[in-house]
């Protein structure tokens, strides 16, 4: 986790997410209808990501029909790093239909340890979206 002024900040769900998207945060994959995260990749390769998680407060939560007047909170911010083995997997199945979902190996450490040039660069990144929050 990151230390930031972020951490229980309130804001607009819209508002949020289109400050975000012009400094590089995505809205992150695993979102439901009461809370999120906005995502931001730290390298080309998309593997160490700075992440800002956040819980709805009021509304609801819809990607493809965002409303207005959904509010939302921010938690305490984090990085994370994930090495894949990009590699086929030796043992893949070779049905057809599970053909495609098995032929990629298993994480190689989904919880990599993250090193200090890229905690610096989340740093960065995170006081770029504190000064949406002042």
């Amino acid at each position: 986790m990151l230390s930031s002024s972020l951490t229980t900040r309130f804001g607009d769900y819209l508002e949020s997410k289109e400050a975000l998207e012009e400094r590089g945060f995505t809205l992150g994959g695993n979102w439901n209808y009461d809370n999120g995260s906005f995502d931001c990749a730290l390298d080309d390769a998309n593997k160490v990501w700075l992440r800002l998680p956040f819980e709805v407060t009021a509304g609801r939560l819809d990607s493809e029909a965002p409303s207005s007047g959904t509010r939302i909170q921010f938690g305490n911010p984090y990085v994370l790093k994930h090495l894949y083995n990009e590699e086929l997997d030796p043992e893949m199945h070779t049905r057809s239909m599970g053909a495609l979902l098995d032929q990629f190996s298993d994480p190689i450490d989904p919880d990599a340890e993250i090193e200090s040039h890229w905690l610096k660069k989340a740093q960065i990144k995170l006081d770029e979206a504190e000064t949406l929050y002042p």
